[in-house]
This record gives C-alpha cells, sequence and structure tokens, in this order.
C-alpha cells in the first residue's frame, strides 16, 4: 500500500491547509486532491493552484452533478425529505456522492488513508467517514480538524506563511457549503439564535420585502419526478436549477432553525433551498391527489425515517435501500402536474391534475348529480361507534 492520502478536497481554506499538514505533520509522501463538481460555485483554475501550492501532488475533478441528481436528489425528492419538518438535506445528500467518489479513486490509487475536513463537532464527518468504510472497507480515515482544533485566523496565519494563496478573511462572517440542491450557512453572528440573520447571509434568495409580484408556474411530474417546469421538459440538474433562480427570486426557500444534530447538540443553521422547498410541496400535492389513503399515511412514516438515516449518514446502508424500494413502489402512478404560486416568502400550490387520480368530483361534490352513497353513511357509523359505545359503558360502571 502506497504512502498515499487521497482528501475530499472543497479548495476552501480548510482542505487547502490539510494538504500541507498531511505532509508536515502526518508524513505523506503523496497527497492526492480531489475535487468533486456537485454543482456547487468554484474557480477551477484557482482551486487547482491554490491545492498545488500547498504541496498537493496532483489536484483531480470529478464532475458528480448529474449523478447527484439523478440518485440522491431524485430519491430525496421521492421521499419529500425534510429533517425536523424543514431542512431538505442540502449538504447531508452530498456527502455521499463527494466521500464515493474520493475512496473509488483511493482503491484505484492503492491509498493508505482518505481525509476529510470536517471537525469534531459537525454532522459532515459522520457522513464521510460511514461511506468511506462503505466504499474502501478498513481504510484508514484522518481528520486533521478533528486530531487538532484550528482557529480561522490561526488557519489563515498558517496559509500566509507558507505563501498559500488564500481567499478567506478574518472578516468573513460564516460557514458556507453549497451544492445544486441549496446552500448552508453557519456560524459568526448566526450562533446566537436571538440574532436574526443578516442580509448578507444569503445568495440564492432576495429579500421577500423586494419580491416581484406573484407569478405561476406548472411543474410536470413523471413517476414521481419532475420533468417539466411550464410546459419545457428539463434534466433534473437544470430544473432545479432554473426552478431555484424563479423562486429564489422571491425569497422562498429560506429555513433558519435550531436543528439537533447527530452529534448530539444544538445549532443555529440557515438553508438556502428555493427549488426543494417548491418541489417537495408540489409533489406532496400530486401524491394527495393519486395514492391511497393507507399509501399516503405509511408513506408519511417511511419519509421521516428515510430522512434520518440520510441525515445519519447512512446513505450506504441496507435499510436506506429498503426504504427506497417502498418509496419507488409507491410512485408508480405519480404522474401529472401541479401549478403553484410563487409570492414573497411563499409557494402557494393552487391546482393539480393526473390521469391517475383517485379523486372523483361526483363523489365529493354537493352539486346536483353527485353520487356519493348516503345511505351506506349510517350502517359504516354504527360499526365504527360500536367501540366507543362500550368503552363508554364501561367508564360508567366501573370507577377509576
Amino acid at each position: 500500500m502506497s504512502k498515499t492520502a487521497v482528501l475530499a478536497y472543497s479548495g476552501g481554506l480548510d482542505t487547502t491547509c490539510a494538504i500541507a499538514w498531511l505532509k508536515e505533520d502526518y508524513g505523506f509522501a503523496e497527497v492526492v486532491a480531489v475535487l468533486v463538481d456537485v454543482g456547487q460555485e468554484f474557480d477551477l483554475d484557482e482551486s487547482i493552484a491554490r491545492g498545488r501550492a500547498a504541496g498537493a501532488d496532483d489536484v483531480i475533478l470529478l464532475d458528480r452533478k448529474e449523478s447527484f441528481a439523478g440518485e440522491q436528489v431524485a430519491k430525496a425528492l421521492k421521499a419529500n425529505a425534510l429533517y425536523e419538518g424543514k431542512y431538505p438535506l442540502v449538504s447531508a445528500l452530498s456527502r455521499p456522492v463527494i466521500a464515493e467518489a474520493v475512496a473509488s479513486l483511493a482503491v484505484e490509487l492503492g491509498a493508505e488513508a482518505v481525509v476529510h475536513g470536517c471537525t469534531g463537532k459537525g454532522n459532515d464527518q459522520l457522513r464521510f467517514e460511514l461511506a468511506f468504510k462503505a466504499n474502501y472497507p478498513g481504510v484508514r480515515v484522518i481528520a486533521p480538524l478533528r486530531d487538532r482544533v484550528w482557529t480561522r485566523d490561526e488557519e489563515i496565519d498558517y496559509a500566509l506563511a507558507r505563501r498559500i494563496p488564500v481567499t478567506a478573511k478574518r472578516s468573513t462572517p460564516y460557514s458556507i457549503d453549497e451544492n445544486l440542491f441549496g446552500r448552508s450557512i453557519e456560524a459568526g453572528v448566526l450562533e446566537d439564535p436571538w440574532t436574526a440573520p443578516p442580509e448578507d447571509a444569503f445568495l440564492l434568495t432576495r429579500d421577500p420585502d423586494e419580491a416581484p409580484e406573484p407569478i405561476e408556474v406548472v411543474v410536470g411530474f413523471e413517476g414521481g419526478l419532475p420533468v417539466s417546469l411550464d410546459g419545457d421538459e428539463f434534466p433534473l440538474a437544470d430544473l432545479v436549477s432554473a426552478l431555484n433562480g424563479q423562486a429564489g427570486a422571491y425569497g422562498i426557500g429560506r429555513i433558519d432553525m435550531v436543528e439537533n444534530r447527530a452529534v448530539g447538540i444544538k445549532s443555529r443553521e440557515l438553508y438556502e433551498a428555493p427549488a426543494a422547498i417548491v418541489l417537495i410541496a408540489a409533489h406532496r400535492a400530486l401524491e394527495d391527489l393519486v395514492l391511497t389513503k393507507a399509501e399516503l399515511q405509511f408513506k408519511r412514516i417511511v419519509e421521516e425515517r428515510w430522512t434520518q438515516v440520510v441525515y445519519d449518514g447512512l446513505w450506504f446502508s441496507p435499510l436506506r435501500e429498503a426504504l427506497d424500494a417502498f418509496v419507488d413502489k409507491t410512485q408508480d402512478l405519480v404522474s401529472g402536474e401541479v401549478r403553484i404560486e410563487l409570492r414573497a416568502a411563499a409557494a402557494i400550490v393552487n391546482g393539480r391534475r393526473s390521469e391517475n387520480a383517485l379523486y372523483a368530483e361526483t363523489l365529493a361534490s354537493y352539486a346536483t348529480g353527485e353520487t356519493f352513497p348516503h345511505e351506506a353513511a349510517e350502517g359504516l357509523i354504527k360499526l365504527a361507534s360500536l367501540e366507543t359505545e362500550l368503552a363508554a359503558a364501561r367508564a360508567r360502571r366501573v370507577k377509576v
């Protein structure tokens, strides 16, 4: 096995410093930095130059945007994944993609170790390491920022002392992660849960007070997945990008929450996920029209469990695969269109239609010509009330 370390590289301050640490403090002869593209904004030339300056023997770009959209994002949309009812798993979804790409290259190179830039306080260390182990069993995993806690200022000083070009500034207030599905923002003034988020924390969404006039958009679904926007068909990654722009202009998708992390602490988090919030609302509305009552009730239970499993880093697990098998079966007939009004800070479903709808207007209507069997209701109520009457009689008989 070679004295090689393969690093999940973002081009940012932490993982840039990690390249130098791996050589200076951990004694690796070769460090390969892997930049995995999941739709985040970055300057490739600058990232490569920065990695080389820090001592990387190679900086490799792996494009995983389409596979991320077609696998993780698609499954999350089918599952209506919202952690604690709010967070659409933006970062949690990208970690298994990045980790699998890094681990696969490490296997190919016969590397001794894989490396990530997470601290010991966050969820991502769990997500990366479980994914590393699933794709490269027995590999050594190194987490330099868990082995030693560095402040931001210390990292900047370290990089500058070694003439590593970094864009991070001491005054930069936030820690940010992004991909094609959205952004997460934390740290700085946001660590006080009483402090309102400053407007400069947001990038994908505009101030709702400056929103344009409301508009309506129509999202088309096939087999539970969005495939068109206002009649135009798009690959999922492109549809998400287009809807991020449209909904973000109205301030839709801003999430400010105190989140229960997997490591046992609460954390104040900001997220921006305009497309995710719109698409999940639309998808749920279509499911309400198409799925049976029993399917809907049980799927809501499965959705919560699926979301927790993925949040906790168990993407590569038999349980997640089994839950997906159920979810996928429920989506066979979830095809149709949903109309959503976009207005300041809100996406409001105001229409849905499907050839597979279980809604029957003649049964639901109160107008002339309705066909509901009213006479059957009396028998249903008699049967449903049997236990209620027995329990009431017992209560009068037995005083507790």
